[in-house]
C-alpha cells in the first residue's frame, strides 16, 4: 500500500468519525430537550349569529374590507404569525383539585352598571403574560367590564367536586389588579363532553359547580352569563332547543349563586340571532318569548338581567330592522340583519310586563371578513367597524337608557387567531405577542369610551 493511498483511506476514516459523532451529538441534544407532551387544543370561540342568507346580498363596494386589515405594529414591524395560544401539557380538567388553595383577595368594585356601559370579551385563559398585556389595553381603551368564558370541563371535568381553581383564581385576580370588573360566561365547549352530560341532564350538577364558583369568589365576580346560545341545538346537547327546559337551568343556577353571593349579576344567555326554526335552531324571538311563557312572564327567581346577541352584519348601527328586512339586496332581508334587533327582544320583555329588568348584549360587532363566504357578505371595513362601534354606544345612551346595560364588545383576540380564523376579523386589535398590532376600532373606541367618561385623552390617538 503506498503512502498516499493509506492517507486517502485515513482521510476518509476521520471524515466517516467526524460524521457518525455529529449524528450521535445531535441526537443526544434532542433527547435533552424532547418535544413537549402533545396537548388539547384550547377552544377558539367562534360567532355563531351568521347564517347564511337565502340570496347572498350583493356587497357594498365602498364599505368593503380588503383581505388583511390594515394593522400597524407598535414597534413598527410587520405583522408576523403569531404563536399558537396553546394549554399546557397537562389539562386543568384533569389537573389535581386545588380547592383548598386560598381564593383571590376581594375586589372593591362592585356589581352595578352604568347605562349603557362598557364591556369586551378576552381570552385570558393560558398566558398570564398575554392576559396583562390585554387588561391593560382593555383599560387604557375605557373599557369598564371584560367578559371570560370559564369552561366546565376545564375547573371540573374530573367529576363531581374535583375543582380546578389555578386558571380561574389567576384570572379573576389579575382583572381586580386592573379596576376591570368581571362578567364570567360560565358554559360548556360545545365540543365537549363531561361527566354530568349534556344540558338538561346536567342541570344540578351545574348549579352545585357555579354555587362552588360563586362561593370561592364572593364579591370578584361581578356577573355571570348562564349557558351560551341554547337555541341552537350544538349548544344544547345535540336536542332541539327547548326555552321550558332552560328555564329549568337557569332556575337552578341562580338560587345556587344568589346563595353564595347575592350581590352577583346573574345574566341569561344570549341567542343565536336567527330565522331557523327546526332540529338545528330555534329563532331568537320565539325562543325567548317561550322563555317568558316558561317562567311565567317574570325573571324573577331566574335572572336579573336579559342577554341577547346583537350583531350589525352589514347595517350600520341605527338602521331600522324593518329597513334591514325590506332591503335585502344591501342588507339580508331580516329584521335580526341590524343592530337594533335588540330592540325586537326588548317589546318580548314589554309584553310580558317585565319592562322594570335591564337589558345586557353579551355580544356584539361588525366584521371586515372577506375570506370566509358566511360572513364575507356583511363585511365592513376597518375603518366603518370602528365608527359603528362607536356609534353603537352611542345610539344606546341617546334611545335605550335607562333600560339597556353592559354592551360587551367582540373582541380583544386570541393571540393564535389567523387570517383563516372567521373570528381574526372581529377583532379591535390584531393578534400576536408581544407586539401590538393597532386597528381603527381600538383607536376609535379609545378616544370615545375615554371622553364619554371624562377621563384622559387615549394616550394611543394620533
Amino acid at each position: 500500500m503506498t503512502r498516499s493511498r493509506s492517507l486517502i483511506i485515513l482521510g476518509v476514516v476521520a471524515g466517516a468519525l467526524v460524521v457518525a459523532a455529529l449524528i450521535l451529538g445531535g441526537c443526544g441534544r434532542r433527547e435533552r430537550a424532547s418535544d413537549p407532551t402533545p396537548t388539547p387544543t384550547q377552544r377558539r370561540e367562534r360567532p355563531t349569529f351568521t347564517p347564511w342568507p337565502t340570496d347572498t346580498p350583493v356587497a357594498e363596494a365602498a364599505s368593503v374590507a380588503t383581505a388583511t386589515p390594515a394593522v400597524v405594529a407598535e414597534a413598527g414591524t410587520a405583522a408576523t404569525a403569531a404563536p399558537t395560544d396553546a394549554p399546557p401539557a397537562q389539562s386543568p380538567a384533569t389537573a389535581a383539585p386545588t380547592a383548598t388553595s386560598a381564593p383571590p383577595p376581594p375586589s372593591n368594585l362592585t356589581a352595578t352598571m352604568l347605562s349603557p356601559d362598557f364591556g369586551i370579551q378576552a381570552f385570558l385563559w393560558w398566558r398570564p403574560e398575554v392576559a396583562d398585556r390585554d387588561l391593560g389595553l382593555i383599560k387604557d381603551a375605557g373599557f369598564n367590564w371584560v367578559k371570560q368564558t370559564f369552561d366546565w370541563d376545564l375547573m371540573e371535568g374530573g367529576g363531581l367536586g374535583s375543582y380546578n381553581w389555578e386558571f380561574s383564581d389567576r384570572i379573576v385576580s389579575q382583572v381586580s389588579e386592573k379596576g376591570l370588573k368581571l362578567l364570567a360566561r360560565v358554559s360548556l365547549d360545545p365540543e365537549k363532553t363531561i361527566w354530568a352530560g349534556p344540558p338538561p341532564q346536567n342541570a344540578d350538577a351545574f348549579a352545585t359547580f357555579v354555587g362552588a364558583m360563586a362561593a370561592r369568589y364572593r364579591g370578584r365576580i361581578q356577573a355571570y352569563q348562564i349557558w351560551n346560545e341554547p337555541n341552537l341545538a350544538r349548544e344544547w346537547g345535540g336536542k332541539r332547543p327547548n326555552p321550558a327546559e332552560y328555564a329549568v337551568m337557569l332556575q337552578k343556577a341562580y338560587a345556587a349563586i344568589k346563595r353564595a353571593d347575592p350581590n352577583a349579576i346573574v345574566i341569561t344567555a344570549g341567542m343565536a340571532p336567527t330565522g331557523t326554526d327546526d332540529a338545528n335552531a330555534m329563532p331568537d324571538e320565539r325562543f325567548y318569548d317561550e322563555l317568558y311563557q316558561a317562567i311565567g312572564g317574570k325573571g324573577d327567581g331566574h335572572f336579573d338581567m336579559l342577554g341577547v346577541h346583537a350583531a350589525g352584519y352589514k347595517a350600520p348601527p341605527e338602521i331600522d330592522p324593518g329597513e334591514a328586512a325590506a332591503n335585502k339586496a344591501l342588507y339580508g332581508g331580516e329584521r335580526f340583519f341590524a343592530f337594533r334587533h335588540v330592540e325586537d327582544i326588548r317589546r318580548i320583555m314589554e309584553k310580558y310586563g317585565d319592562s322594570q329588568r335591564r337589558i345586557a348584549i353579551l355580544e356584539f360587532g361588525w366584521t371586515s371578513d372577506q375570506v370566509h363566504p358566511e360572513y364575507a357578505w356583511h363585511a365592513v371595513s376597518e375603518d366603518a367597524k370602528g365608527d359603528y362601534m362607536v356609534r353603537a354606544y352611542q345610539w344606546a345612551a341617546a334611545e335605550w337608557r335607562p333600560w339597556i346595560g353592559l354592551m360587551s364588545l367582540i373582541f380583544m383576540p386570541d393571540v393564535g387567531w389567523t387570517e383563516q380564523d372567521e373570528q381574526y376579523w372581529w377583532s379591535i386589535i390584531g393578534p400576536g405577542y408581544p407586539e401590538v398590532y393597532w386597528r381603527p376600532a381600538y383607536i376609535k373606541l379609545c378616544v370615545y369610551l375615554n371622553e364619554v367618561q371624562g377621563r384622559p385623552r387615549c394616550k394611543y390617538a394620533p
